[in-house]
């Protein structure tokens, strides 16, 4: 068995980068069917880009309803913040996706989870329909 170095980790590899690569693009542009194959194959549900974006960040930040789901029913960790602290859900109400919101809520977000919070986005929109709903 040969011995892993950093430059030999799969990691490095350009083959398993570019696959990342489409993986991301698919949460980012709502291709939930492909998405979903490639997760029920083994791609890991909470993989996360050179940001922390996980992939259900990226739906959520987009808007796509479909594929947050999907991601929630494989698992997908809806309180994980990227490198900047951002959540999922925050994204969501940062974006005015309020049936992302409510999916990701109904999966257990924390809505006092990251900076900021999705609270305090709620906050500075003036969204009082979602700081009730946060109750």
């Amino acid at each position: 068995m040969t011995e892993q170095t950093p430059e030999t980790e799969p990691a490095h590899d350009p083959e398993v980068l570019q696959l990342a690569a489409k993986v991301f693009d698919l949460a980012r542009h709502g291709d939930k069917d492909t998405l979903a194959a490639y997760v029920d194959a083994g791609v890991p549900v909470n993989l996360t880009n050179d940001r922390g974006d996980t992939l259900i960040m990226l739906a959520a930040y987009h808007g796509h309803l479909d594929v947050v789901r999907a991601l929630l029913e494989r698992d997908a960790d809806p309180n994980r913040a990227n490198d900047k602290g951002q959540t999922p859900l925050a994204g969501a109400v940062f974006k005015g996706e309020d049936e992302v919101v409510r999916a990701l809520l109904e999966h257990g977000a924390d809505p006092t989870a990251g900076t900021p919070s999705a609270v305090e986005a709620a906050q500075v929109f003036g969204r009082q329909d979602l700081l009730e709903l946060f109750k």
